[in-house]
């Protein structure tokens, strides 16, 4: 490269120069050589080390580069699961604790986020801004905005369902509200709180909660026992450690099971639950299936029916936090045998039952999603029964598990922020 020019200097005087100051020709030119090299090893020695600097950081970058594509094709890899190959493809990645997956008819995904965010996903994986007019959500500890549903009627009436931990002025409980998406998904409007959960509590802990509509129109909610009053889930005057059953206005039921029995709440469908983030109706036969947190071990899949007591904490399998056995032990008489349970806790959330077409093996099965056990798991069932399990590891926290209008089995992530999707290896994106 060549140095751009300066201004020209003064021409030096030119004075005579002593003959003792003179040297020989020979000596002369051996002496400007020496100088020479002596004025440029600074120079060049600057340039090898930038030279050097910039190789290394072409090499990192090249490192990089290798392993974002080896992570990608990772990510992607063709698996055996359920008795399919499938790979996991990601679809959009930015979310911050993405709690809650549904699918608008144009294939666009409202996604709830646990800070109290509400937004929507396009077809390209594009996340939108925030829809305006959601509810002010109590975000601490594992409160904040959870599920999100649309009504089954949505096409015509446009409602919209949310759970959420709502603010009160003694503590915080478990609330759901119903509002009109606008035609431009971008707000909310008529949003009404349709359910409260009794009482409030000013813990953190345990708030539940999924919503499911029921084939007959009802509304199931599912609801935690706030985790340091447990005891209540026994307790028919609150609302703690339950599933209730409502109209989708919020009204009751005619024929719930303590619609009509004097101190119990009319809500109420069954009780003995800890703390339930899986809900999902079954195809094929129209009932509801749970799946619950237990504490150290005692994950349980039930399948609740009207009236009956699923237990906690009087039974339970695994232990309390502290070690300590859990209530009696694990069964008594008139308490409900969960269908399955896993023992250590996968820390279950989310649920689909599959029955499209586009993975015929998974047709029938259960899925869970996995938060500690950072897995998708298949909970495999015949004739009503579960009869094992089997894990896709994933190595991330999965909240949600959501059978796409596509087929594809879709996935979100409670610590990377991300949705994915489970596909056929064969299935292109």
């Amino acid at each position: 490269m060549r140095r751009a020019s300066g201004p020209a200097e003064p021409a030096a005087r030119l004075r005579p120069v002593p003959l003792n100051r003179i040297v020989p020709p020979g000596v002369a030119s051996a002496r400007i050589r020496r100088d020479h090299r002596t004025a440029a090893q600074p120079s060049r020695l600057g340039r090898r080390a930038r030279i050097t600097t910039l190789a290394l950081l072409l090499a990192l970058l090249a490192l990089i580069a290798v392993w974002a594509v080896s992570a990608a094709a990772q990510a992607q890899e063709t698996r055996s699961f359920a008795g399919e190959t499938i790979r996991v493809a990601p679809f959009a990645a930015g979310l911050e604790h993405p709690w809650s997956l549904a699918f608008l008819p144009d294939r666009r995904i409202l996604v709830t986020e646990r800070a109290g965010r509400l937004r929507v996903v396009d077809a390209a994986g594009r996340i939108g801004p925030p829809v305006a007019g959601v509810p002010q959500v109590a975000a601490r500890g594992q409160g904040g905005l959870l599920d999100v549903i649309l009504d089954p009627n949505f096409t015509t009436n446009r409602f919209i369902y949310l759970s959420f931990a709502e603010p009160r002025p003694d503590g915080a409980a478990t609330a759901v509200a119903r509002a009109r998406l606008s035609e431009d998904a971008a707000r909310l409007a008529d949003l009404t709180v349709i359910f409260r959960q009794q009482p409030a509590h000013s813990g953190g802990n345990h708030f539940g909660s999924r919503l499911v509509f029921a084939p007959d129109g009802t509304l199931f909610v599912t609801l935690g026992e706030r985790f340091d009053l447990m005891d209540k889930a026994q307790d028919l005057s609150t609302t703690l450690g339950k599933v209730v059953r409502i109209a989708p206005d919020g009204g009751i039921p005619a024929d719930n099971p303590f619609r009509d029995r004097p101190g119990a709440r009319p809500e109420i469908f069954s009780y003995g639950h800890r703390n339930v983030q899986a809900a999902v109706i079954e195809p094929a036969t129209g009932r509801l299936w749970t799946v619950e947190h237990g504490p150290r071990g005692g994950d349980e899949v039930n399948r609740p029916e009207a009236g009956k007591n699923y237990g906690w904490p009087v039974i339970g399998y695994g232990r309390h936090y502290s070690g300590a056995k859990i209530g009696v032990g694990p069964s008594k008489e008139g308490m409900e045998q969960p269908l399955f349970y896993w023992d250590p806790s996968i820390a279950p959330s989310g649920a689909a039952f599959y029955s499209a077409d586009l993975l015929p093996a998974f047709k029938g099965q259960l899925f869970v999603g996995a938060l500690a056990g950072q897995a998708l798991v298949e909970v495999k069932v015949r004739d009503g029964a579960v009869i094992g399990e089997e894990r896709l590891p994933l190595g991330k926290r999965i909240r949600d598990v959501r059978q796409g209008p596509d087929g594809a089995l879709w996935l979100a992530t409670d610590d990377t922020g991300e949705i994915l999707r489970v596909v056929p290896a064969r299935a292109r994106d």
